[in-house]
This record gives structure tokens, C-alpha cells and sequence, in this order.
């Protein structure tokens, strides 16, 4: 068996996603569509397939219906027979009657699938980042060096790395100190502008993750969480490397990109880089495709509307099945299915699957989830303040209709 057959994979998808609501009010946060086609969990889930890495378990816990049946419709590509599987997993209850107390007390729910699985690593990851990353030159590095965790590390600017695990390294990559989310992060040795932080992705040899996690579950003063918890732990006894994203040769191009999307704001941000004239992402990589499930639509168009207008979109990523009837698109992502109406005005906006947009209703940094109906002229992000009345307007001043809203 190579190094891929005997890892196996776990994604962490059950997050309440809270800061993204009401996104997430219907659907767990690795399931929020993203980018016009795709969900967040595409991406990671992309890794993995071009990463090599065949045996996958996503581990759900709220609201994961629409998770679930993404993963059914998008993902039932690999074959079971050759011992390949990406296999959803909601709390068993195996343990106890509780709900995943944190990302470590999720792996310990399912040490019996970590101990049937017969892997020798296993590479813990989110469901709900943006990034593209080839997990397999991180495997061969933890092989290489012998570590018994290796994690994934990247560099913010310190006061960024507050929202995240801070490392400190010595000389040959081994993490000496470790502090979760410190108000004061401590910044890189070679560069007082910088610190180094977990991204949440860690490799562990599968014996030392069982030894851990059944003594981390009989502490009750624990948090059961990797970064709070754990790994700290293990730095003064155990090998901790990290690895440093970005750094992978070969197919992942080194743009560095990665954004947790954990925000309103952030989550708008990085569907707006989507438009960027060279966009920090580049969807279009032919040897890295983000796959997904797609329904069968018929190509978008653009049709003169009873006014006159022609039906028009500039800068805007526009997916099948939308019409724009005599209405002007500007810098915005257009979801399957949307229909926009005569003389309707959308600008820096990000319509979900089946949004109707009435005749000269205006939309101005906006996100709108699925199946809403825009009457028309209707004004939205105009004036905040009355939106505010009516819907989550975030501290960026972007404002968001929930799935299918009812206008009264």
C-alpha cells in the first residue's frame, strides 16, 4: 500500500457557523454556496481528489441535510468496491448521548471508524476554508522527517493572528511554543511583522492520535479542541513540525490563497476576489478543477427587455440557467438560475440558485440566498438604515435576505 491508501482523511464539517448567519440558518457552513457554482466544502474535498487521498470521512453535526445530499449528488465519484469512500458521519452517540463537544471529542465519537479504517496517518482537516493545496507533499513531508504531528502553518500579519493557533519554531521547523487565539501573538523570529499560524490541518500517526484522544476524553477540565487544547500538550513531549502552506511543488499553482470565509464581510470579500481582472484564486486551473454537483441548466442569456434595454452584464460571473432581461449586472456573482428583470440594477451583489429580481428593483451590495422573489422597484442597499428594519445588514455594510424571504 503507498502512503495516499493508508491515509485516512477527516474533515471537520459540523461548525454552527454563527458570524455567517443567516446564511446559516438552514444549512451547516461547509454547505453555503460560494463563487457562483460551488459550496465552501468543494474545496477541500477538491484537495483531497487531486491530492490522491481516496478515503474520506466528513464529519457533520448541525443542520447538515443540504451537506449531506451535496456530498450524495457531487461526490459519489469514488468507487467502495476499491476501498475508497467519502462517507458523511453525523454524531453516533457511541460514547455517551452528547453532541461533538469540540474538533477532538468529534475524532474521539469515531475512534472506532479510525481503528477499522486500518490507516496508518490520519490528516485532520476544516470544511469550511477557501484554499487549493496538495496534501500529499505535506504527507511526504511528515514521512520524510519522521514528525509525529506535522501542521500546516502559514504566515498572517500579527494582528491578524489573533483569530488563530500561533506557533513558534526553532531552526529545523519544530514548533516549541503554541498558543490558541492570544490576545498579544507572538510574532515570527525572522520577521517582527509576522507571526505563524495553524490552518488547521494536521497530520498525526494514527497510534499516537488513538493514545491522545482517549486520555484527552477522561480530562474534564478540557475543552476536547486541537488548538485550546492538545496540541500544546504534546509540543513539550512530542515531535510538532510544521509545514509551511504555499510551498508545495508540482500541480497546486503558489498563490498562497486562503481564506476562511467564517464572516459575512469575509465571505463577500472572497467571492469579490473572484472578479479581481487576475483573480487571487483562479477557478479556471485546468489541472486543478473545484468540482461539484450541477444541475442540468440550460446556458445563461442576456435578452432585451419591453423597455429597450438590452439585457446587460459587466465584470460579474454569471452561471446556467440565468436570463438578464434588459437589466445591467456590474461586478457580481449570479448563481444557477437567477432572473433579473427589465431595467433592474444589480451592483457588487451575489445572487444564490433562483433568485427572482423584479422590473427596476435596485440591488447594491447585497447577498441574497436561494429561492427569494425581488419585487419590483424595489431598493435594497441604499439606505442601510432601513434596512436594518428588515434584514442582517453585517459591519461592512453588506446587506443579507435570508432564504426565501417573503417580501410583504
Amino acid at each position: 500500500m503507498g502512503m495516499l491508501d493508508n491515509t485516512l482523511s477527516i474533515i471537520l464539517a459540523g461548525g454552527i457557523g454563527s458570524r455567517l448567519a443567516p446564511l446559516t440558518e438552514h444549512r451547516a457552513k461547509p454547505a453555503v454556496p460560494f463563487g457562483g457554482k460551488y459550496r465552501i466544502i468543494d474545496f477541500t474535498l477538491a484537495n483531497c481528489l487531486h491530492s490522491g487521498l481516496r478515503r474520506i470521512l466528513v464529519l457533520t453535526q448541525y443542520k447538515s441535510h443540504s451537506l449531506q445530499k451535496h456530498l450524495r449528488d457531487g461526490w459519489s465519484i469514488f468507487n467502495p468496491e476499491l476501498g475508497e469512500y467519502i462517507t458523511p458521519v453525523p454524531p453516533q452517540m457511541r460514547v455517551g448521548d452528547n453532541w461533538y463537544a469540540g474538533t477532538a471529542d468529534a475524532i474521539y465519537q469515531n475512534l472506532f471508524l479510525i481503528e477499522r479504517s486500518g490507516a496508518d496517518q490520519i490528516l485532520i482537516l476544516s470544511g469550511d476554508h477557501i484554499y487549493r493545496m496538495d496534501y500529499a507533499s505535506m504527507l511526504a513531508e511528515h514521512k520524510r522527517t519522521k514528525a509525529d504531528v506535522t501542521i500546516a502553518c502559514m504566515t498572517v500579519k500579527c494582528h491578524d493572528a489573533k483569530e488563530f493557533g500561533v506557533a513558534q519554531v526553532d531552526s529545523e521547523q519544530r514548533i516549541v511554543a503554541f498558543k490558541e487565539k492570544p490576545a498579544q501573538p507572538m510574532p515570527r523570529a525572522d520577521d517582527p511583522e509576522h507571526s505563524l499560524v495553524s490552518m488547521g490541518i494536521y497530520v498525526f500517526s494514527t497510534d499516537l492520535l488513538l493514545e491522545i484522544l482517549r486520555s484527552e476524553h477522561v480530562n474534564s477540565d478540557s475543552s476536547h479542541d486541537f488548538g485550546k487544547d492538545i496540541l500544546p500538550r504534546l509540543i513539550g513531549t512530542h515531535c510538532v513540525l510544521a509545514y509551511y502552506f504555499g510551498g508545495e511543488p508540482g500541480r497546486v499553482t503558489p498563490d498562497r490563497y486562503w481564506r476562511d470565509v467564517g464572516t459575512i464581510d469575509a465571505f463577500y470579500e472572497a467571492n469579490m476576489d473572484l472578479l479581481d481582472p487576475i483573480p487571487p484564486l483562479n477557478l479556471y486551473q485546468k489541472d486543478w478543477p473545484i468540482r461539484t454537483h450541477q444541475e442540468q441548466s440550460a446556458p445563461a442569456r442576456t435578452v432585451p427587455g419591453a423597455s429597450g434595454n438590452e439585457g446587460i452584464f459587466i465584470n460579474s460571473i454569471v452561471a446556467g440557467g440565468t436570463v438578464i432581461t434588459g437589466a445591467n449586472v456590474q461586478q457580481s456573482v449570479l448563481f444557477p438560475n437567477v432572473y433579473v428583470g427589465d431595467e433592474a440594477l444589480i451592483q457588487d451583489s451575489i445572487l444564490f440558485n433562483g433568485v427572482k429580481v423584479g422590473h427596476n428593483a435596485l440591488l447594491k451590495r447585497c447577498i441574497v440566498d436561494k429561492d427569494v422573489e425581488i419585487p419590483p422597484g424595489e431598493r435594497i442597499g441604499v439606505d442601510l438604515d432601513e434596512d436594518r428594519k428588515r434584514f442582517t445588514v453585517s459591519p461592512g455594510g453588506i446587506v443579507v435576505i435570508p432564504k426565501a424571504y417573503r417580501f410583504m
